[in-house]
């Protein structure tokens, strides 16, 4: 493999665990079981790999959007092998455009709105990071986290889901936020 090729490489999977994460939420989560967010994300990356030529962007943010296109697709493809997507073109869109508003989500958690192109940059690199990180936390503070920020559930709710009692939800949850704290406050 050529040194270009392996940058190119590297510079895909850097965005793997956003990726996962975008994936994460927008698969229902009793799904999980079914579909493995991490499966899409790596169809996502071959894909993306063996059409690197079709990428016309410069910026890290255009990448990220490019991906996010791809995602959105393969996400449709693997709930329609489970028979819950019909071929749906505004289907499709919606999915792209959940995917948009969850990776802006993702970001506004880290900062507010910020409108320079520097501080767009910045904001990018921080929602990585934010993925990265929350990567990093054990499974059930990771998922009682996303079920609460971004799914919005109540902890009953969560409780329900995960079996356990809506005082350990919110542990897993205070634990969570206080490791994913001291994760993304780490250098580099």
């Amino acid at each position: 493999m050529s040194r270009e090729a392996e940058g190119r490489d590297r510079a895909l999977d850097q965005y793997r665990e956003y990726l996962v994460m975008l994936a994460r939420l927008q698969l229902d989560p009793r799904l999980r079981g079914k579909l493995d967010p991490s499966d899409v994300v790596q169809q996502t990356l071959l894909d993306a790999h063996r059409n690197q030529d079709q990428f016309r962007g410069r910026t890290d943010a255009e990448r990220a959007a490019w991906l996010r296109r791809i995602l959105a697709g393969n996400l449709v493809d693997a709930l329609r092998a489970f028979g819950r997507a019909k071929r749906d073109v505004s289907r499709e869109r919606s999915l792209e455009t959940a995917l948009d508003q969850s990776s802006r989500r993702l970001a506004a958690w880290l900062a507010a709105e910020q409108s320079s192109p520097s501080q767009q940059a910045q904001q990018h690199e921080q929602a990585v990071r934010l993925a990265d990180a929350l990567a990093k936390l054990p499974e059930a503070q990771r998922e009682a986290l996303v079920l609460q920020n971004w799914h919005g559930w109540s902890l009953a709710e969560i409780g329900e889901h995960m079996d356990r009692s809506p005082a350990a939800v919110a542990g897993l949850i205070k634990r969570g936020l206080k490791q994913l704290r001291g994760l993304l406050e780490e250098p580099g």
